[in-house]
């Protein structure tokens, strides 16, 4: 799910805030932001477009060297950005495949690699994005941002968690009823 990506880069964003508190909104921006970027793609190709398993962390590498040499909010939020874009790519590897009811294993296409030129194999360790693994998953990374954040992170961080409940219970039918307006042809493909 989008927000357990966006709950991976919260993670990082908040060991930054530990360390420098004058920025950890600042990172928690840049992580929210990276964490959802790969994900615009779907309007385009899904993870092919804006995915980049390998290529988002040299850059993801700099900006944080930036930002340890010259730590501002720009640049700690630039740093978050790419780290957690970076943890996104690689990360839909980790699940299931691309598809719209990839619970049917019917492809093993999880993410595509520019550096590699093909696509990658879904290794399944969460079966498929809104699984109640990727739920469970989604609200353990949730904890340390309740922990460390401000209220009004706390408040995105919960209201996300509601939307991931949401998803969650509504990712299969959802694709169901897709697929039968698919497969019928009132909705081209």
């Amino acid at each position: 799910m989008a927000t357990t990506h966006v709950f991976v880069g919260l993670v990082l964003a908040g060991a930054v805030a530990l360390v420098a508190p004058d920025v950890g909104t600042a990172a928690a921006i840049g992580a929210v932001l990276g964490g959802l970027f790969p994900d615009v793609d779907v309007v385009a190709t899904h993870r092919w477009t804006l995915h980049y398993p390998v290529y988002y962390w040299p850059v993801a590498g700099l900006s944080s060297v930036l930002a340890v040499a010259r730590p501002s909010a720009v640049t700690v939020a630039l740093a978050t950005f790419f780290l957690a874009a970076a943890c996104h790519s690689l990360s839909d590897a980790l699940g299931g495949s691309h598809e719209l009811e990839p619970w049917t294993g019917r492809r093993d296409r999880a993410v595509y690699s520019h550096y590699h030129g093909r696509w990658l194999a879904a290794r399944r360790w969460i079966a498929y994005d809104g699984s109640p693994g990727d739920l469970a998953l989604a609200a353990v990374l949730a904890v340390p941002s309740l922990l460390v954040f401000d209220p009004a992170v706390r408040r995105l961080v919960v209201a996300s968690l509601v939307v991931s409940i949401g998803y969650a219970v509504l990712r299969r039918p959802i694709a169901a009823l897709l697929e039968r307006l698919l497969g019928s042809g009132s909705v081209p493909r």
